[in-house]
């Protein structure tokens, strides 16, 4: 038997994300995250190598939006209002 479950529920997500089940029941529901709802009352879960594949993701799109969108110093480059 393996150290670590095949599938997580949405409430250990959260807890490997640190944020709140509600957070990562709006990713599965809007098709960010893929999970599978299995049993009669219908809960959530997701595939240990699926999340670990989607914060592999999450740091790519990371990248690429630091790198499109650099930081700005305040004292330098700020836009007076």
């Amino acid at each position: 038997m393996p150290d670590a479950p095949r599938f997580l529920t949405l409430a250990d997500v959260a807890e490997v994300l640190n944020t709140s089940s509600a957070q990562v029941y709006a990713l599965v529901r809007r098709g960010e995250l893929p999970a599978i709802k299995i049993g009669g009352r219908g809960q959530w879960r997701v595939e240990a190598s699926v999340l670990e594949e989607f914060i592999t993701k999450m740091y790519a799109d990371t990248k690429a939006f630091v790198a499109e969108h650099p930081f700005l110093d305040n004292e330098t480059d700020a836009v007076d209002l």
